[in-house]
C-alpha cells in the first residue's frame, strides 16, 4: 500500500507540536504600546491538547459561521435547482446556433466565455469548489462534443471557479473570514477585488479560448487526445448525460407558499423600518432612497410569477434559485449598507438552507436531516480551524509569537514594504501546497500575517489578498487537493499530464498575482 500524504488535521496538529518545541528555545518577548520588550518565554507541554479547546473557543464566531454556511448549501444542492439552472443556461447557449450572426462570431466562444463566468462568479461569491466535481460530468462531455478536449471541460468548470475562489471579492470561506481575523470590516476593499477578479477572470478565458481553437484546429495538440478518442463521445453522448441532471422539485407545495409569504413578510418590515438606505464602499457613501422596498417589490412579482407558473415540476427549483439570487442581493446591501457582520450572514444562509428546503415541498425533518449532514460534511474544516487557532495559542501562551513577528519584521526592513508584500504573498502560496483548505490557512496564518503587516507599513487589505492569492492559484496543481483530484478522475485526466500542462498556466497567475498587489501599496495605505 503507498504511503499518502498526511491528513491536514495531522499536519496542523504536527505544527501545533512544533510551534510547542519552539517555546523551549526561543526567547519570549512581547510588544508593550507598540515597542518590543524581551520577556521570560513559558515552554509549552501537555498545552498542545488543550491548544484544540482553546482554538475552537478562539475562533468559535467562525466556526459556526463555517457550520451554517455548509448546513445551508447542502440543502440548495440537495434540491438540484442550480443544477438544473445550469443545464437551462447551457441548452439556452447551444440553441443560439441558429442565428448566423452569432454563428460567425462563435457561438462555442459564447459558450465557453458564458460558463467560465458563471463558474468564476460561483467561485467569488459563494467559494463554490468541491461542487466542481458534479458539473465537470456534466461539462466535459459538452466540451467533447463541440470538438474540444476534456482539459477544455475542465477549465470551463474547476479552473474557472477556482480562479474566481481566487480573486473573490464576496467568498465568506476566504475574504470574509481572512478580515475577520484580520480585525477588518466584512468584504471591505470590495472595489478592488472586483477589479482582480475581472482581471484574472477575462485572462483566464483567453488562455482556455487559444488553447481550446488549437486543440479544434489539431486534436493531437490536447496531451490527452487518444484518452478522449477512444471513449468515442458523440454529441448525444452530451445529451444522454445532461439528461441525468433533471430538476429533482416536485410540484409546487403549500410550504413553498409559505415559504415565499414569510420573506415576504420580514421584508416588508424591514422597508418599512428603513425607506433609504446609505450604501458605503470605503470612503464613498450614497444614500439610495426606496432601495429596500424596491427589492421587496422586485421579490414578489418575480416569486409570484414562479409559483403561479404552469411548469409545475420545474417551478420549486425555480423558486429556490431565486432565494438565493435575492438572498445575494440582501447580502450586499446588508454588508454595504447596514454593517453585517459574520453573525447576520451565517443567520442569512442559514434562513436561506430552510426557506430552500422548503420550497422544495421537504418535510421540518427532512430539512434538519439535510442541515445535520451538510453540517457534518464541512465538520472537517471546522476542526481544522479550530486546531489551527491552537497554534497561535500556543506562541501567545508560549510568549514567543511577538518574537516571531519582530524578527520577521527585522528581517524584511531591508527589503520594504514591496519586498515585504510579495514575500507573504510567497509564504501563503508555499504553505498551500501542503494545506489547500483556505479556512485552515486563514485561522493559522491571518493572525500571524495581520500584525506582522502593521509593523512594516503594509495595509492589512494588502496582506488579505496577499492571502487571497496564494491560497487560491495553486490549489489546481497540487496533488494534495482532494477537489482537483476528484476532479480530473471524473474527466478522466491522469495528473502527471495535467500538472505538465497547467504548470505554465498556474506560474502565469502567481506572476499576474504579485503584479495585482503593487497598486494595493497605494490604493490601501
Amino acid at each position: 500500500m503507498k504511503n499518502k500524504f498526511p491528513a491536514p488535521l495531522v499536519i496542523v496538529f504536527v505544527l501545533i507540536v512544533v510551534a510547542a518545541m519552539l517555546t523551549w528555545f526561543l526567547p519570549g518577548g512581547q510588544y508593550v504600546e507598540g515597542t518590543f520588550q524581551p520577556a521570560d518565554s513559558r515552554p509549552q507541554t501537555w498545552q498542545v491538547f488543550t491548544a484544540f479547546y482553546n482554538g475552537f473557543v478562539r475562533q468559535a464566531g467562525i466556526i459556526v459561521f463555517i457550520l451554517c454556511v455548509g448546513a445551508a448549501f447542502w440543502v440548495i444542492n440537495a434540491t438540484r435547482a442550480i443544477d438544473s439552472g445550469i443545464r437551462s443556461f447551457l441548452d439556452s447557449a447551444a440553441r443560439l446556433e441558429r442565428f448566423p450572426l452569432l454563428r460567425r462570431i462563435g457561438v462555442n466562444n459564447l459558450v465557453i466565455a458564458s460558463v467560465m463566468v458563471l463558474f468564476s462568479l460561483f467561485g467569488a461569491v459563494f467559494g463554490m469548489s468541491e461542487e466542481t466535481i458534479a458539473f465537470t460530468a456534466l461539462v466535459v462531455p459538452l466540451a467533447l462534443s463541440m470538438g474540444y478536449d476534456s482539459i477544455t471541460g475542465v477549465c470551463m468548470v474547476y479552473v474557472a471557479a477556482h480562479v474566481g475562489f481566487a480573486g473573490a471579492f464576496m467568498n465568506p470561506f476566504t475574504v470574509g473570514i481572512a478580515q475577520d481575523l484580520s480585525d477588518l470590516p466584512i468584504f471591505s476593499g470590495m472595489g478592488y477585488r472586483l477589479v482582480c477578479w475581472a482581471l484574472l477572470t477575462a485572462g483566464t478565458i483567453v488562455f482556455v479560448l487559444r488553447y481550446a481553437h488549437k486543440v479544434k484546429r489539431d486534436p493531437k495538440a490536447s496531451p490527452i487526445w487518444e484518452e478522449d478518442a477512444s471513449r468515442k463521445v458523440a454529441h448525444e453522448a452530451g445529451v444522454d448525460l445532461l439528461a441525468e441532471y433533471p430538476a429533482e422539485g416536485a410540484k409546487t407545495t403549500w410550504t413553498a407558499w409559505m415559504a415565499f409569504f414569510l420573506v415576504l413578510a420580514a421584508l416588508t418590515a424591514f422597508s418599512v423600518s428603513s425607506p433609504s438606505t446609505m450604501i458605503a464602499l470605503g470612503a464613498w457613501k450614497l444614500k439610495i432612497p426606496g432601495l429596500l422596498p424596491a427589492l421587496t417589490f422586485l421579490y414578489a412579482a418575480g416569486g409570484l410569477k414562479i409559483l403561479t407558473g404552469k411548469d409545475k415540476q420545474e417551478n420549486p427549483a425555480r423558486l429556490v434559485r431565486h432565494f438565493v439570487l435575492f438572498a445575494v442581493l440582501f447580502l450586499l446591501v446588508g454588508v454595504l449598507g447596514y454593517n453585517w457582520y459574520i453573525n447576520e450572514i451565517a443567520g442569512l444562509f442559514l434562513a436561506l438552507g430552510i426557506l430552500s428546503g422548503m420550497a422544495a415541498g421537504y418535510r421540518a425533518n427532512t430539512i434538519a436531516q439535510q442541515l445535520t449532514e451538510g453540517a457534518r460534511d464541512i465538520l472537517g474544516a471546522a476542526l481544522i480551524v479550530g486546531l489551527a487557532a491552537g497554534i497561535v495559542e500556543i506562541l501567545e501562551q508560549g510568549r514567543i509569537m511577538d518574537r516571531i513577528l519582530f524578527a520577521m519584521a527585522g528581517g524584511l526592513e531591508s527589503v520594504g514594504r514591496t519586498g515585504s508584500l510579495q514575500v507573504m504573498y510567497l509564504i501563503q502560496t508555499a504553505i498551500n501546497m501542503l494545506i489547500p483548505s483556505a479556512s485552515a490557512k486563514a485561522a493559522m496564518t491571518m493572525p500571524i500575517m495581520a500584525p506582522f503587516s502593521d509593523l512594516v507599513g503594509v495595509s492589512r487589505q494588502a496582506t488579505v489578498l496577499a492571502f487571497q492569492f496564494g491560497d487560491g492559484f495553486t490549489n489546481m496543481i497540487t496533488p494534495i487537493s482532494g477537489v482537483l483530484m476528484a476532479v480530473l478522475g471524473v474527466a478522466r485526466i491522469p495528473y502527471t499530464r495535467w500538472a505538465r500542462w497547467v504548470w505554465r498556466f498556474i506560474l502565469g497567475l502567481i506572476v499576474t498575482g504579485a503584479l495585482l498587489l503593487l497598486p494595493t501599496l497605494f490604493i490601501w495605505k
